[in-house]
This record gives C-alpha cells, sequence and structure tokens, in this order.
C-alpha cells in the first residue's frame, strides 16, 4: 500500500504510547483514523493532544468484546466510510506464569493481548477484503514473542502466537492485494511501563538489579511517533516483520542457530515427506510474493 491520502485506519490502544504514535504517523500521512481505546483517561488525552484534528475519531472499546468491537468498527464504517488499516495494538501486562495455580489475570492477559488481535483480524479482514482495494493489516506482537522473558508467562505466550497469528493471516490474505506485518517492539515510551523519577524503589538483589535495568532503559526508550513512522514505512514495503530494537540482534542470531542445530542430521527423509514438503513450500513462497494493492 503505497497512497495513505485519505484512507482510513483503525488503531486499538490507540489513545496512548505506541498506538498513538501510529494515529500520529497516519495522520502526519493526511489518513484518517478512528483511535479506539479501553481506558478513558488515555482516551481524554489523546483528544486534548489532537484537539483541533478533525480527521480521528474516537471510540471506547474493550477489544476482547467482540460484540463491541464489530459495532466500533460499524461505527468506523458508518463515520469515515470504510477501513484501509487495521493496527491490532491494544494490550496489556501483567498475567500469572504457567507455574502459578490462577486464572483470572492469566485469562484476561490472554483475552486482550492475543484474543483481541483475533478478533480484530476476524471482524475487519472481511471488511477490508470486500472493498476490494487492498489494506494492511499491522499486529503488535512484542521482542517477548521472539526472546524470551522471565516472569511474564502470560505475556510471551500471547506474543509469541500472534507472531504465528500473523504470519498466518499473511498467507490468507495475499491474494487479496492485503498486507499483513507483525511488529515486535523493544523498549518505547508507554504507559504499559511506568517509570519512577529514580530507582531508589527498587528492590534488593537479583530481582532490584533486573528492575533498575529495565527502567534506565525504558527512560531512553524509542518516542512512539517514531515508532509510528516505521509502521508506515514498513507498511509502503508491505514487510513481513517490523523489527525496530538491534539490541535484540545478537541474541536472536543465537537463537536460531540454536534452533538449526537442534535438527537431527545423517536421518534419511522418505522421498515423498520430501515431495510434500517441496510442494507447500513452494505454494508459500508464492503467496509470500504476491504484492499488495495500493
Amino acid at each position: 500500500m503505497q497512497n495513505f491520502t485519505g484512507k482510513v485506519a483503525f488503531v486499538t490502544g490507540g489513545a496512548s504510547g505506541i498506538g498513538l504514535g501510529m494515529v500520529r504517523a497516519f495522520l502526519e500521512e493526511g489518513m484518517r483514523v478512528v483511535v479506539a481505546d479501553y481506558a478513558d483517561a488515555h482516551l481524554d488525552g489523546a483528544r486534548a493532544a489532537l484537539q483541533g484534528v478533525n480527521a480521528a475519531h474516537f471510540i471506547r472499546v474493550d477489544v476482547s468484546d467482540r460484540a463491541a468491537l464489530r459495532a466500533a468498527a460499524d461505527e468506523a464504517l458508518a463515520t469515515f466510510g470504510a477501513v484501509h488499516v487495521l493496527c491490532n495494538n491494544a494490550g496489556v501486562g501483567g498475567g500469572s506464569n504457567l507455574d502459578e495455580d490462577e486464572f483470572e489475570a492469566w485469562d484476561r492477559a490472554l483475552s486482550i493481548n492475543l484474543g483481541g488481535v483475533a478478533n480484530g483480524c476476524k471482524i475487519f479482514a472481511p471488511i477490508i477484503k470486500a472493498q476490494g482495494t487492498g489494506g494492511h493489516i499491522v499486529n503488535t506482537a512484542s521482542m517477548a514473542g521472539v526472546v524470551p522473558l522471565p516472569g511474564l508467562g502470560a505475556y510471551s505466550t500471547a506474543k509469541y502466537a500472534v507472531r504465528g497469528l500473523t504470519e498466518s493471516l499473511r498467507l490468507s490474505l495475499a491474494p487479496h492485494g492485503i498486507g499483513v506485518s507483525c511488529l515486535y517492539p523493544g523498549a518505547v515510551k508507554t504507559a504499559l511501563v511506568p517509570i519512577p523519577d529514580d530507582n531508589s524503589t527498587a528492590p534488593t538483589g537479583p530481582e532490584g538489579d533486573f528492575i533498575r535495568a529495565l527502567w534506565d532503559a525504558m527512560r531512553v526508550a524509542m518516542e512512539p511517533l517514531d515508532m509510528g513512522r516505521r509502521v508506515v514505512a514498513a507498511i509502503r514495503a508491505n514487510a513481513p516483520h517490523i523489527l525496530t530494537h538491534g539490541e535484540f540482534l545478537d541474541e536472536l542470531i543465537a537463537r536460531n542457530r540454536a534452533f538449526e542445530g537442534a535438527f537431527a542430521s545423517g536421518d534419511p527423509v522418505p522421498e515423498a515427506r520430501v515431495r510434500f514438503e517441496a510442494t507447500r513450500r513452494a505454494a508459500v513462497d508464492a503467496l509470500l510474493a504476491m504484492p499488495a494493492l495500493d
């Protein structure tokens, strides 16, 4: 998708942090934007920040509530007449780990961080397909969906799943000229990670060392608008992956090498399996090579 002027974006979690950065970047491109968010305080702040911008429309919605998200889609269509770009960006921190006998926080985190993305795709993808003019979907995962982070079982589970969901959706929508990208943010200035003025409240010991390092990193985190502009560039390039934080590259290379090294070597592979894999890969490669419509 090359031409953004006059087109419509729907951004969940759009009233703060990365979402608001996307909103601002789309507005810079001459788009009209639906800012969808659950937090009233964030919506009030976004309205104030975008005061006088007639191209922004605000909707309060919980992305885990399918009926509410469908109603928000209907409102977006009634307001702007179409949706060309969907950014499934809403997310929450927290959630328990798999070694804890607790389900309420786990279910809530998964219902938003994974369920909200799936709900957005399943509600909006048919709308974008029916328009017949192409478009793009961006799903926000995290570097926690590529490399593990301790103590974030529910969060990492959802973000790893968003990566697989997004790659599958890209194959499904390629024949319709609709691009799909997965966004993997690292440290970005966002309300998801509150940062104190100094490190004096951190606990002692290894946990405190980890928390202090996190706070220091967040104080020099990427600006949300810079992230939003990276998303715009990725949509133009129809990039499957949006990786913005180079400090993770060495670890990612090492993890990929570990995967490669784990394959069994020297075992004969039956010809039928080789033939099927070649057929499957050719079909996937053909889909991935399809261009997106403007």
